[in-house]
């Protein structure tokens, strides 16, 4: 059966902070996850899927269930460290969903007590985590799912690892996804300490400008005619935002970060009255990501510049009167002070 077209990332309309916060979690996942706050109908799941269409097919060990893949052996799991040598298969990556209505074991997996007990054997049932290793895990509504299981997802975000622990036996595999969050902020916000776990946030609105609401329009209405003809219209552009973002995967463990990038990172948390130290240190891992992105060998002011409006608005202290969730006007006038 043919796989159905996907409408293409580069084709989206506007919306330039959300693809690219996308877009630097697909390049570095240890970033944390992306939440993506905006009403209905402004390309949130449209970006998804057409991120996950970016991503290069890989070789994995065959008949692995964390599918781990053969070129990083020391993300393997136990089961495939322990194997002589791995027949490899290719793989495709996916968006895995997470429902609202998981539960914590249909989340983590589950272990089976009376074996590992009776027989001393570790008998483990993956979850959502083993199906995300390698792939999108995608959140609608996150903001509806229970604080805990929220909370799993973060740690697992960021350490790439799940790890399940009950009555003294624990389990543990490889779980490094990238993890995709949307919500309206209409129906409910995160608590403030998930919010500041979460590595990027944006917010999104529907297009103003009438010239980009035109142009989306047509783009929409010439994919629902011809998916097929629209998606290879735009192949080359897929094509090469793809080969970038292998670039910049391949580039950033090089990329360096000098003295004064440290101390401008911690300067402007300090400015901004920042609660604990998370802000900086994934500001600076922010702006290391941005410089692979853009062909740079090293961190610049204007890479901590770029990178802040996606890392520190969510992290500020708000009062109720607070009308803008984004960053001081004259923020920037700081670093200079």
């Amino acid at each position: 059966m043919k796989e159905k077209a996907v409408y293409p990332f580069t084709a989206i309309v506007g919306q330039e902070s959300m693809k690219l916060a996308l877009i630097l979690n697909l390049i570095n996942p240890a970033l944390g996850g992306v939440l993506i706050r905006g009403e209905k109908g402004t390309a949130k799941s449209t970006a998804v899927r057409g991120l996950c269409a970016l991503m290069d097919e890989v070789e994995v060990s065959k008949g692995c269930r964390f599918h781990c893949r053969v070129d990083e052996p020391a993300l393997l799991c136990d089961a495939c460290k322990a194997k002589a040598a791995l027949e490899k298969e290719r793989y495709t990556r996916r968006v895995v969903e997470l429902p609202i209505s998981a539960t914590e074991d249909r989340v983590v997996g589950a272990l089976n007590m009376e074996k590992a007990i009776k027989q001393g054997e570790k008998e483990f049932e993956p979850g959502i985590l083993a199906e995300a290793n390698g792939n999108i895990l995608y959140v609608d509504e996150i903001n509806l799912l229970d604080d805990h299981i929220v909370d799993i997802l973060l740690d697992s975000a960021a350490m790439g690892v799940n790890t399940v622990e009950r009555e003294g036996v624990s389990f543990s595999h490889p779980a490094r996804f990238v993890l995709i969050g949307t919500m309206n902020p209409e129906e409910g916000d995160l608590r403030p300490q998930l919010l500041d776990r979460f590595g990027l946030v944006v917010e999104i609105h529907g297009e103003k400008d009438i010239a980009l609401r035109s142009e989306l329009i047509k783009r929409r209405l010439a994919f629902e005619r011809d998916p097929e003809a629209f998606a290879a219209k735009w192949q080359g552009e897929e094509n090469a935002l793809k080969a970038r973002i292998k670039r910049a995967q391949d580039a950033l463990p090089g990329v360096k970060t000098g003295d004064d990038m440290y101390l401008l990172a911690a300067k402007i948390g300090a400015a901004l009255g920042v609660d604990g130290h998370r802000a900086d240190i994934t500001l600076l891992k922010t702006a290391e990501t941005l410089a692979a992105f853009y062909g740079d060998e090293s961190v610049a002011r204007s890479h901590i510049v770029a990178a802040a409006p996606l890392v520190l608005p969510h992290r500020l202290r708000r009062t109720p009167f607070d009308v803008t969730n984004g960053l001081p006007p004259d923020w920037e006038a700081m670093l200079d002070a």
